[in-house]
């Protein structure tokens, strides 16, 4: 599986011909994610995970594309691009299916609390063939299962460092790459990398820097 890392939480995976995308957000480079994707995976309902201009384009080009997402997420999309409503579905923690070739697992239900005056919306977790993990805006350590490959938020305005560190050395997969590195310069994000990967080796885990654009064998 080719896994190409976006600017922020997006990243595009690409097996046998075909095409998942996950979180393409308006901090991203979405239209070129989406380009050729047969299906799309969204978190949550925040703007750095959701576009709904990019989605409802893809969605209007590609007559064989559907995009899986939290309740929240559906409805908005559904009144962006009515037409093509039967291929925006719904996903929550617990459920399981297969889209494009891909087999999908969730987990979670919550979004991080960012304050509490700021209310809470649903996210979900996905795990991608049984080895790659987008966990969204949520530390949730998916149960009953071994990852191969995690994706680490690595900076957010729910989290602190020692948390991201805690989720790393917790999933314990073998390899574990940043996403959700929007907000921080590069200074900023060197020196929280520099824990993840010293802490998280010291447990097994060899995390590694993707720059946006870039791609990897997973």
């Amino acid at each position: 599986m080719l896994l190409t890392k976006f600017t922020h939480s997006c990243v595009r995976l690409e097996q046998d011909g075909r095409v998942l995308v996950l979180d393409p957000g308006i901090l991203s480079e979405s239209a070129t994610a989406l380009d050729g994707a047969d299906a799309v995976l969204i978190t949550h309902e925040h703007a750095d995970h959701y576009d709904p201009a990019a989605l409802a384009l893809a969605l209007a080009d590609s007559p064989e594309l559907t995009i899986y997402a939290p309740a929240g997420v559906v409805h908005d999309l559904r009144a962006h691009a009515p037409e093509q409503a039967a291929r925006i579905v719904e996903a929550a923690g617990g459920d399981s299916f297969a889209v494009a070739g891909f087999a999908v697992q969730c987990f979670g239900g919550q979004h991080a609390l960012i304050h509490p005056s700021i209310p809470v919306v649903a996210n979900v977790g996905y795990l991608i063939d049984d080895n790659l993990y987008h966990p969204g805006d949520a530390l949730i350590v998916p149960h009953g299962v071994s990852v191969g490959t995690l994706l680490a938020p690595v900076h957010a305005p729910w989290s602190k460092v020692s948390e991201v560190v805690d989720f790393v050395v917790s999933v314990r997969a073998p390899h574990a790459y940043q996403i959700h590195d929007g907000l921080l310069n590069e200074q900023g994000l060197a020196f929280t990398e520099s824990h993840i990967e010293r802490i998280g080796g010291q447990h097994g885990v060899k995390f590694r820097h993707l720059d946006a654009g870039a791609s990897v064998e997973i």
